[in-house]
């Protein structure tokens, strides 16, 4: 019998936590959509594994017996899977470079530029990620290394280092009452809907809500997106608001979207990220150092 890799994932994240709602956040995903993997876990195992109750998710016998496998397992699949991958990027010498939205902005272009002068024989592979996917495909292997945003789930299994930092701005309609103004204080913003990434990235859609810095104020919602252009699209229809970095302003622009300086909120952080299974990667390591050199002397 064949079983999903993913399945005994959220097996394990749901016996880690004891709850479908801590463990759908840590996921990315829904808790119906948890509640339905674990069900199809258990019909292809046709055994119970968890005892379902009001404080949360027990582990049965059986339950308990998979659990005291499951790590190891994964961890085997993971490390092959990555040696597998590494061998296959090594033999066509490309770095696969995950990135969100702007990347590292104007500083992008000459890391990569630094980087093909320090390895001419290799090629930096860029693949752009949706909002949905935080790490931009470093927790599934899928890159080797990550233009990310911080702060973002998961990153404390992983190597960051930040390279800068940069204020937030609000995206508004152009017809927006407030489109005219130079400055917008955070707090005028309140009560307005906002445009925001999947409810099942957690945290990342938390920050970028700015869901701490309301004082308990509800947020409210006006559409949910994954991608620039749609984010762009629901903004310019009216559909809600939208923190984003200052350099939105400059990478993404659109008729009927203008941005505006907002106050009141903390700058978003751009960081490099790798898995530290790949801490004496050479490849690795001069991009990560690419990375610093041009940051610091931007």
């Amino acid at each position: 019998m064949d079983v999903d890799t993913r399945l005994l994932r959220y097996f394990a994240t749901v016996a880690e936590e004891g709850s479908l709602t801590r463990a759908a956040q840590r996921l990315y995903v829904s808790q119906p959509a948890l509640t339905k993997q674990i069900r199809q876990l258990e019909s292809a195992l046709g055994v119970p594994l968890f005892t379902r109750s009001r404080s949360g998710m027990a582990l049965t016998e059986p339950g308990r017996a998979l659990a005291a496998r499951v790590p190891a397992l994964l961890a085997g699949w993971q490390a092959a899977l990555r040696e597998t991958r590494s061998a296959a990027r090594r033999a066509d010498r490309i770095l696969r470079v995950g990135f969100l939205a702007s990347a590292a902005n104007e500083a992008t272009q000459p890391i990569i530029a630094a980087f093909a002068r320090r390895r001419p024989d290799w090629r930096a592979e860029m693949r752009q990620a949706a909002w949905s996917n935080p790490t931009a495909g470093l927790a599934d292997s899928d890159v080797d290394v990550a233009l990310v945003r911080l702060p973002f789930p998961g990153q404390e299994a992983l190597r960051v280092v930040e390279l800068f930092s940069e204020p937030r701005c609000v995206a508004l309609p152009a017809t927006h009452p407030l489109a005219g103004r130079e400055t917008i204080d955070f707090r005028e913003l309140w009560d307005e809907p906002f445009v925001a990434a999947p409810p099942e990235t957690g945290p990342w859609r938390e920050y970028w809500l700015a869901a701490d810095e309301r004082d308990g104020h509800p947020v409210r919602v006006g559409a949910v997106t994954e991608q620039p252009d749609d984010w762009l699209t629901a903004i310019a229809n009216g559909y809600g608001v939208a923190l984003a970095p200052e350099s939105a302003a400059r990478f993404y622009t659109r008729p009927g979207v203008v941005h505006r300086p907002v106050t009141g909120v903390a700058p978003s952080r751009v960081a490099v990220a790798w898995a530290p299974a790949d801490d004496a990667d050479p490849v690795v390591r001069d991009f990560v150092r690419c990375c610093r050199e041009v940051c610091a002397g931007a």
